[in-house]
């Protein structure tokens, strides 16, 4: 038997990246899974990848987060298909390199947005069918600890989504749910690349610097969403795992 069997699990951002191997971890531990990405097209090749690999319950919404209609057709979905929530991963966000003279109101506000109010919203339209003993995971991320060069705004939303773990894991702990901030540092994703193009080649070998000497794999990623959705993490609530090649100790 699988770790998340008879479970059921949403994945935000889950059509590339750190979600998309999230998700399929959590379809290959017998869950029934949501997932969700802004563009059709990128969900439905998802899905087709998922299932490519695993025979199991996926299901791939399309939509922004920080858009509130969106989540309500979201959890309208959920709600009549399935009827509750174990897990959830609140990992849709982003950002863009710009350093502080440089930093826009389009910039801010788009970051913000995403990675704040998207979480934010995500979170609490979940509550009604979040599950007693459920676990909701927070994807934060190693910029929200560490100062790092032209990337203030992106970071400060992490350090935001920290204290979102704190403060929700308090307010949770009455109906059991248990709520964590996952961190990783550099991880090989889409995101990752575009990053890495947008910065001068000494800039970016400085910000990813990491003690391991390599980047890390998604599935790395997905492996430690894995143990703080299921009941091997049942003593952890409001806390930070790192899970960034030491990165965060430099």
């Amino acid at each position: 038997m699988g770790q998340l069997e008879g479970k059921v699990a949403l994945v935000t951002g889950g059509s590339a990246g750190i979600g998309l191997e999230t998700a399929r971890r959590f379809a290959a531990e017998g869950a029934q899974v949501y997932l969700t990405g802004r563009r059709k097209d990128v969900v439905e090749a998802a899905i087709a990848d998922i299932k490519a690999d695993i025979d199991g319950d996926v299901t791939g919404m399309v939509g922004d987060v920080a858009n509130l209609a969106d989540l309500d057709a979201l959890y309208s979905t959920i709600a009549d298909r399935s009827g509750r929530l174990d897990v959830l991963v609140a990992n849709a966000g982003g950002g863009k390199v710009a350093g502080l003279a440089d930093i826009t109101e389009e910039h801010y506000d788009t970051t913000f947005d995403a990675n704040v109010k998207g979480l934010v919203f995500t979170v609490q339209k979940a509550l009604p069918l979040l599950h007693d003993g459920a676990s909701v995971v927070l994807l934060s991320s190693v910029a929200g600890i560490k100062g790092l060069a032209g990337v203030s705004v992106y970071a400060a939303t992490k350090a935001a989504v920290r204290n979102f773990a704190r403060s929700w894991a308090i307010e949770l702990a009455p109906r059991g749910i248990r709520v964590t901030a996952l961190c990783p540092g550099p991880v090989a994703t889409p995101g990752l690349a575009g990053f890495a193009t947008e910065v001068p080649s000494e800039e970016a070998a400085a910000t990813i610097s990491i003690p391991m000497g390599r980047v890390g794999d998604p599935k790395e990623i997905a492996a430690a969403a894995l143990f703080l959705a299921t009941s091997e993490s049942s003593f952890l609530t409001g806390s930070d795992l790192m899970v960034d090649g030491g990165q965060a100790a430099l």
